[in-house]
């Protein structure tokens, strides 16, 4: 069925459509494509029909209403080589029953008790840090979530590892470049290169997760914590554990993906901090405060009010997860468009938090955007950043917690500015990376 006539978008060129414009610059031709288009515009990626969505209302119905209609798109098909069936990649009962079992890792009574382990690995890293030091605070951050994520959900400690693992994981995200090409089963198994990086890459991570799963099987101690959960649990119809595959698969995604999104959002910040000088000062007095030269502890969150506006804006800047995308299952009908199954869908955090009919001036960083009342007059799905509905970010309380403290915790005896003349470049992978790493330097408060 052919699409409906009040679809709009670029007409493309011959079998490739805008292939090359998107994979040049995606940031810059999805947002110009949403300005010029308007709130469902159509283009092609080779023989792919895609859809974005710019309008909230478009937006919860996919993700929420109808999400019933759409499977995930063609990024995480190709994510499942790397992270097989988990939670980020299966669908349908298994996904439902898998989100169910690690629900309970990330309970809010769970996720407060987590919280003095983020203040004390935190505090770890700033005694570490030394006046007029030159740090990639990307790599910084990196490091310090990867060991957060470790010990809470694992209670293994993985910090002497944490630079093998960021090479192996940038590995693995330079494949997802590949996601828009026609042909990409075929190029998955030819001799490439690229390919034997990322068998190698994929291997280095195994090699952590299956030595962090053996040492518990061996000693089949009940932690309390989220490998235990899926260590222990059973079928419900033949009473089976769980394989060391399925463990492994599951382990990878919430290892992975609780620790790479927050440590971009908390490299933002800082750099966003770091250029603007009013806001920085506003969120040390509020630390100074609220805190009074102490370690921060879970209530102490509530009263971190600023800061947590201060990272609130800077996801809304550099969302992590800069796209979401979803497959019809079938013909889709919304606003007098027909989008014909097997179509893409896109949605895009970056695209919506920088619409100025929702954000005025939107490339301003203004954390005063996010007082209770300014949030609340907003329609949700112009800011989601953990994506929305059944398959909403599992972690999403653990990372604004996350956020919140360790912003508080560094702050508390540093400041970060900018090495001159380095250069800052969003880079839109399966997550938005500042392409050239944060180089900064250390300043004492």
């Amino acid at each position: 069925m052919a699409a409906g006539l009040q679809t709009r978008g670029p007409k493309g060129k011959p079998l490739v459509g805008s292939l090359f414009e998107f994979r040049r610059d995606p940031l810059g031709f999805l947002t110009g494509l949403a300005r010029t288009y308007g709130d469902i515009a159509h283009f092609k990626l080779g023989p792919q029909d895609v859809y974005l969505f710019n309008h909230p209302d478009h937006i919860k119905d996919v993700l929420v209403t109808r999400h019933r209609n759409f499977v995930k798109s063609r990024g995480l098909e190709l994510a499942k080589r790397f992270l097989g069936e988990g939670l980020l990649t299966s669908e349908g009962e298994l996904h439902r029953r898998q989100r169910q079992l690690v629900q309970p890792a990330f309970h809010r009574q769970r996720i407060n008790s987590y919280a003095n382990v983020m203040a004390d690995f935190g505090a770890r890293t700033r005694e570490r840090w030394q006046a007029s030091m030159t740090l990639d605070v990307a790599q910084e951050m990196m490091r310090l979530t990867l060991a957060i994520v470790a010990k809470t959900l694992f209670d293994a400690d993985v910090e002497s590892e944490a630079q093998d693992i960021r090479k192996a994981l940038t590995e693995v995200m330079q494949l997802f470049g590949r996601v828009t090409l026609p042909f990409t089963e075929l190029l998955d198994k030819l001799p490439l290169p690229s390919n034997r990086r990322f068998q190698k890459a994929r291997e280095r991570l195994d090699a952590t997760i299956y030595r962090i799963i053996n040492e518990r099987r061996k000693d089949r101690e009940d932690r309390g914590d989220l490998l235990s959960m899926l260590l222990l649990a059973q079928d419900e119809g033949d009473g089976s554990g769980m394989s060391d595959l399925q463990v492994r698969d599951e382990a990878m995604t919430l290892f992975l993906a609780g620790h790479e999104t927050t440590a971009n959002a908390l490299t933002w910040s800082w750099y966003l901090l770091s250029q603007h000088s009013q806001p920085e000062a506003r969120m040390h007095a509020e630390v100074d405060e609220a805190l009074e030269g102490r370690v921060p502890g879970f209530d102490d969150v509530a009263r971190l009010r600023y800061t947590e506006m201060v990272f609130a804006e800077s996801m809304r800047l550099y969302p992590p997860a800069w796209v979401i995308g979803r497959r019809a299952l079938e013909d889709y009908a919304i606003d007098s468009n027909i989008i014909p199954a097997r179509s893409v869908i896109l949605m895009s955090p970056y695209v919506m938090h920088h619409d100025p009919r929702y954000f005025p001036d939107p490339f301003k960083f203004e954390p005063a955007r996010w007082t209770t009342e300014a949030r609340e007059a907003r329609h949700k799905f112009t800011y989601f950043p953990f994506g929305g509905g059944p398959r909403v970010c599992i972690g999403e309380s653990f990372a604004w917690m996350e956020g919140v403290l360790l912003l508080a915790t560094l702050a508390q005896r540093w400041r970060l500015r900018l090495v001159p003349n380095h250069t800052v470049v969003p880079q839109p992978l399966i997550t938005l990376r500042p392409k050239y790493g944060m180089r900064m330097q250390v300043e004492p408060r």
